[in-house]
């Protein structure tokens, strides 16, 4: 009940514009040239969820500032990147972007006035509260319908009242913190953070594909599905036991760009699965004394 109130409560302030707070000062030792790109990345999350969010990008960032193997362009990669995933687009994002173009002036006229998007089922009950999504989505699998069902949803600014609707939705952006699909993200943004570190310790030459491995994830829906699919298959075939020291890879950048290659050529996951047991069938047939440290 305490976290409904609390809901309740911001959800009141983000419908009566109550300001969020500050945004968060840059991480200290901030490299000049990357000061750009993570104040990008802090205005984005405030726009998108507020400075408390904002806070945890910034200190998301400061666990490679300073790092010896880390130089402002990695740096700013990696807040880049950081900050597209954390602003990912649910059906609140969606309609948050919709009001900023009417607020910018731009009005589009007939059929352009409506976006028109595909979400799977799980993916619009994940965006609910996790004490109420829960029960959904259980009783959505149990008849069969969380892997099939899709649900159009209409974006629209041709009416008054099309307007209207998008202010509730985006005014629900503080349940986000709450949702199902909220805390997949924090998990998997934790883990991509972390396999980078792992990249630096071990085989820095490999971190600048680990990095870029967050494009693999993008928008909505089945795509977003898959390319989160993906990107997992990689790491837990190929950098993960590389990390471990179980799988002498000894160039791993060029392992997971070949990997990537087949996913991005070959969608789901059949190939990408295949591709990722003969790199690691190769790597294991190199002899010890051959194979990287």
């Amino acid at each position: 009940m305490e976290s409904v109130r609390s809901s309740l409560r911001y959800l009141f302030a983000d419908v009566i514009g109550v300001d969020d707070g500050e945004p968060p000062f840059l991480p200290q030792g901030l490299p000049d040239a990357a000061v750009p790109a993570v104040s990008d990345g802090i205005h984005l999350l405030m726009e998108y969820q507020g400075a408390s969010y904002a806070q945890l990008y910034v200190d998301r960032i400061k666990r490679f500032v300073r790092r010896s193997n880390v130089d402002a362009g990695m740096l700013s990669q990696i807040a880049q990147l950081l900050a597209a995933r954390m602003a990912y687009e649910d059906p609140i994002r969606i309609a948050q972007l919709r009001l900023i173009s009417l607020d910018m002036g731009k009005r589009p006229e007939g059929r352009e006035s409506d976006d028109v998007r595909r979400f799977r089922l799980d993916e619009l009950i994940g965006a609910l509260p996790q004490a109420v999504a829960e029960s959904l989505l259980a009783a959505f699998e149990q008849i069969g319908w969380l892997g099939r069902r899709r649900v159009k949803v209409r974006f629209s600014v041709r009416s008054r009242l099309a307007i209207r609707r998008l202010k509730l939705m985006a005014g629900l952006r503080r349940w986000r913190l709450q949702s199902v699909r909220y805390g997949e993200e924090r998990a998997w943004a934790e883990r991509w953070l972390h396999m980078i570190a792992r990249a630096l310790d071990k085989q820095p030459a490999a971190a600048p594909a680990v990095i870029a491995t967050a494009t693999m994830i993008q928008g909505q829906g089945d795509g977003y599905r898959q390319g989160l699919a993906d990107w997992h298959a990689i790491i837990d075939g190929l950098a993960k036991p590389t990390f471990d020291g179980v799988l002498p890879i000894s160039d791993l950048a060029s392992a997971i760009a070949e990997a990537r290659a087949v996913a991005l050529a070959e969608p789901g996951q059949g190939a990408l699965k295949r591709t990722i047991a003969q790199i690691r069938a190769r790597a294991l047939s190199v002899p010890k004394t051959n194979a990287a440290e």
